[in-house]
């Protein structure tokens, strides 16, 4: 399996959860539940679009990297940590 075909993985499965938490959200919603409760799930939702954005960047940067020459180690190493980063603070 190429690198590709586990981020895309990766990335669709980050997706599906999102959805369904949507999807959720939607019934919390209409059921009219408390706010609160409604704000946290939307929270979880858009951090879960966020990772998946994240993702997403740093495979386009991979791939600009490699099309520029640059060897994957380190640079691979450090645009992981970014995305880590990024996801849990961003």
């Amino acid at each position: 399996m190429s690198e590709w075909d586990d981020n895309k993985a990766k990335v669709l499965a980050r997706l599906k959860r999102a959805e369904g938490q949507v999807r959720a959200i939607v019934g919390m919603v209409e059921r009219e539940e408390d706010c609160e409760k409604v704000v946290q799930q939307l929270a979880a939702a858009r951090k879960a679009l966020d990772r998946a954005f994240y993702d997403l960047v740093a495979c386009i940067t991979h791939r600009e990297l490699a099309a520029l020459g640059v060897r994957e180690g380190a640079a691979k190493k450090r645009l992981d940590h970014m995305t880590e980063l990024l996801s849990k603070y961003g």
